[in-house]
């Protein structure tokens, strides 16, 4: 009869596919009627929204849009002009564990964006967005602590202490932020809102009880034209706090947060205040938890009555090797065709992160594109965008799982240099590195067979340890148990055993 196990249920979560997925969209459209000829266009900017997220057997689908803005100089008029494009796209992940019960965290960027005018009334535009994402698939494995009963069975039994870096639990939460800006009294009244970003920043995120509390801010950035066709910046900050339902993890738990914009609308006040401009975002918020858990893992058993058949079982389990922030500042200069007299605005997109390992390092890089939009010494409005490859090395080994987060961190600064552009910005680059590894338990004890070796054995034995050997290797062997040799040894403890010529008594 087989005897009885302690069994201990580790309920968590395994990334099966974490990458990012460089997606590019094309829209060929007709200016509309009620917008001016086009002469020359000037600028591409906009946000990418995310939408559906799917896991089906063997893939996902994803589905979201491009929200652009085309700044463009009209024909025979003055002032500065825009279009407003919405470019929705889907997209399918290949991924061989994937399956409908897991979960998907995604977040989505644009690259770059840029409009060519095929004539005076159509333009074709091309958007880039880098989208990560990573899919978690949820699991259960059974390890066993120790053998029930186990000193009226006679059985002697060897426990470890294992640590294991547990992601417990992935949840989601959408919810909506809004609020008002108003514009500066100081310039002159809106007569046209240009185009918006909004970047979302995570603040302090703390777990009590089941629930997840966190903080952040929809950062917003506009650009209008004044009733004197003059260019002017404004900008806000929508704060916010909000309450995630968490379960089966303690206070002392990690949680990683993604933000992702699911909708962004700006717009000029019409009915009221015209320096009024009313925002209405759509947040996603999604949480992964870790946990560091202690177990008490059954590595070995046997009995001091009879003969025991053992069998052992293995699950991948993780380890914490390092998490961390690592901020980059950066400074370029690039030349510019038109001399630069001052800028109107400013933007760093990042793509998608690479991972490359150098020996023990560990190299992230994120391409960034730098985008300024500014007036040239003879009052032309133009733009210049410059392209470089930020580093960011880690001290990590040949293996290991990275997941990684990277994004510009506060202001983009830009102003004129020798012959162009000096721009001035800072990148996150969070990180979160585990090492797998096999943990074996115990998972099957049954009264076996005696061996066939076994045979007729004296009651006492003088032997000394061989290399490598436990005092619990040579109790298990001659079926008696470590504090038996310890008391006919006279010993102090197990490490008072090493070179000695030990009396074992014998039970079986």
């Amino acid at each position: 009869m087989e005897l009885e196990l302690d069994r201990i249920q580790l309920y968590g979560f395994d990334a099966v596919l974490d990458t990012t997925l460089p997606r590019e969209e094309t829209l060929e459209m007709i200016v509309p009627d009620a917008c001016p000829d086009i002469l020359r266009v000037v600028e591409t900017d906009g946000k990418v929204l995310l939408g559906r997220r799917e896991a089906m057997d063997g893939h996902l689908e994803l589905s979201g849009s491009f929200k652009v803005s085309v700044l463009y100089l009209p024909d025979g008029e003055s002032g500065v002009r825009h279009l407003d494009v919405t470019i929705p796209f889907t997209c399918t992940v290949e991924g061989r564990d994937v399956t409908p019960g897991c979960v998907v965290v995604a977040s989505a960027r644009l690259c770059r964006a840029d409009t060519r005018a095929v004539n005076p009334r159509k333009v074709l535009v091309r958007a880039e967005a880098a989208i990560a994402l990573t899919v978690f698939a949820p699991r259960s494995d059974t390890v066993c602590g120790k053998v029930l009963d186990a000193e009226a069975q006679g059985v002697e039994q060897l426990t470890e202490t294992q640590e294991v870096y547990l992601t417990a639990c992935v949840q989601e939460k959408p919810f909506p932020c809004a609020d008002e800006i108003s514009l500066p009294m100081s310039k002159p009244a809106p007569a046209e809102l240009l185009k918006s970003r909004v970047c979302l920043s995570r603040g302090e995120a703390k777990i009590i009880g089941n629930k997840l509390i966190f903080k952040g801010s929809a950062n917003v950035s506009l650009l209008y034209r004044g009733e004197d066709d003059g260019l002017y910046t404004a900008g806000g900050e929508l704060p916010f706090s909000q309450i995630m339902e968490v379960s089966g993890v303690g206070e002392e738990a990690e949680c990683e947060l993604t933000l992702a914009l699911s909708g962004a609308e700006c717009a000029l006040d019409s009915g009221g205040d015209p320096r009024l401009v009313t925002v209405n975002v759509e947040v996603l918020a999604q949480a992964v938890v870790r946990e560091l858990r202690v177990v008490e893992v059954l590595s070995d058993a046997y009995s001091t009555k009879e003969y025991l058949s053992a069998q052992w079982d293995s699950c991948a389990v993780e380890g914490l090797l390092d998490q961390g922030l690592r901020t980059q500042s950066l400074r370029e200069v690039w030349e510019t065709v038109t001399p630069l007299r001052e800028v109107v605005d400013c933007r760093a997109a990042v793509g998608a992160v690479t991972r490359q390992q150098e020996g023990e390092k560990l190299i992230l890089s994120a391409p960034v594109e730098v985008q300024v939009l500014y007036l040239g010494e003879d009052g032309e409005l133009c733009s210049a965008s410059h392209c470089v490859t930020v580093p960011c090395p880690l001290e990590l080994p040949e293996g290991c799982v990275c997941f990684c987060q990277c994004e510009v961190v506060g202001d983009v600064y830009a102003s004129a240099a020798m012959g162009g552009i000096e721009a001035r910005f800072s990148l996150d680059f969070r990180f979160c590195a585990l090492a797998r590894r096999q943990l074996t338990s115990l998972s099957a004890l049954a009264p076996g067979e005696v061996p066939e070796s076994s045979g007729e054995q004296p009651s006492l034995v003088l032997r000394m340890l061989e290399g490598g050997e436990r005092l619990w290797d040579v109790a298990k062997t001659y079926g008696t148990t470590i504090g038996d040799i310890i008391s006919a040894n006279e010993l102090e403890g197990e490490a008072a055993a090493a070179g000695r010529l030990l009396l074992i008594p014998r039970r079986r």
